[in-house]
């Protein structure tokens, strides 16, 4: 199922151990975030993985310790709007080269290191 703010009540959040977020839409992301904060699930939520090439500039921290990130931008100003604090965010810290989407390898190191920060927590 994608999951979406229409659908969130097909899901119970704490049945799971660790939610990753990896959705594209800025409303999907807060709700996704919102509801596993509201269940007591840790989460980790993907910036922007767009005009990137540098896979080494990622890093793992708390959405307001980003910066040049559009989106970890908007999902700051929105997070705040709604009393959400604490978020885990991989994002890079390269400037955004040019327009488009992502190359093919970018998203796959976010989402390594993603996996690898969920194995580090559950296994403490």
């Amino acid at each position: 199922m994608f999951y979406l703010p229409d659908n969130r009540d097909a899901i119970d959040m704490a049945q799971y151990d660790y939610v990753v977020d990896a959705l594209d839409t800025v409303t999907a992301k807060i709700c996704i975030i919102a509801e596993a904060k509201e269940a007591g699930v840790p989460v980790i939520s993907s910036m922007g993985t767009g005009n990137k090439l540098e896979g080494g500039k990622f890093i793992i921290t708390d959405i307001e310790k980003t910066r040049v990130c559009p989106l970890a931008k908007v999902m700051r100003k929105e997070l705040r709007n709604r009393g959400i604090k604490d978020v885990k965010v991989i994002y890079s810290e390269e400037e955004p080269k040019g327009q488009g989407g992502s190359i093919s390898f970018v998203p796959s190191i976010a989402g390594l290191m993603i996996a690898g920060e969920v194995v580090k927590c559950l296994i403490g």
